[in-house]
C-alpha cells in the first residue's frame, strides 16, 4: 500500500512540474505589427570630457535630438505630430537649474500674485491670532481646543 501512494505522488509531482524548455510565444494574430524605419540615427558617443550627441528621426515623423557636454548639463528637442495633425514640439534644457522644459502644449501655472481665496485667508488670520495669543501665554479659542475628555 506504502508503495502505491509513494508512486501516486510521485506521478502527481512530475506531472505538475512545468516544463524547462522554451517555447516561442504564439504569434499576435488579432493585428499586423508595423516596423517603423529609422530614418536617421547619428550619434556620437561619450568622449573623454563627458560630451556626447545624437539625432534620431523615424519613418512615422518622431524626431529626437539630444546634447550634452563636461558638468552634465545637456539640451534637446524632441517633436512629434499627433494623429489630428497638431506637431508637437518640445525644447529642453537639463543643467544645475534641474529640468526645463518649454512647449506650447505644456500646462502654465496662473501668473502670480493670483487672488488668494478667502477660506485661506481666513486660517492666516486664525494662525496670526494664535501666535500672538501663544506669546502673551493665553489660549487663543479653548473651545476649539481638544483635550481630554473630563
Amino acid at each position: 500500500m506504502k508503495t502505491l501512494v509513494l508512486s501516486l505522488l510521485v506521478a502527481v509531482a512530475l506531472a505538475e512540474r512545468p516544463s524547462l524548455s522554451y517555447d516561442a510565444p504564439a504569434p499576435h494574430t488579432s493585428s499586423p505589427v508595423q516596423q517603423i524605419p529609422i530614418i536617421r540615427d547619428e550619434r556620437v558617443h561619450p568622449a573623454a570630457d563627458g560630451s556626447y550627441s545624437f539625432d534620431v528621426e523615424t519613418g512615422d515623423g518622431i524626431v529626437r535630438s539630444e546634447s550634452g557636454g563636461p558638468g552634465g548639463a545637456q539640451q534637446g528637442t524632441v517633436s512629434f505630430t499627433f494623429p489630428d495633425g497638431q506637431v508637437f514640439d518640445l525644447q529642453f534644457v537639463a543643467n544645475a537649474n534641474g529640468y526645463q522644459p518649454q512647449s506650447p502644449f505644456l500646462p502654465v501655472a496662473p501668473a502670480f500674485p493670483h487672488p488668494i481665496p478667502a477660506h485661506a485667508l481666513e486660517q492666516i488670520e486664525r494662525g496670526r491670532l494664535e501666535l500672538e495669543a501663544r506669546a502673551r501665554g493665553e489660549q487663543a479659542n479653548p473651545s476649539r481646543h481638544y483635550g481630554q475628555p473630563q
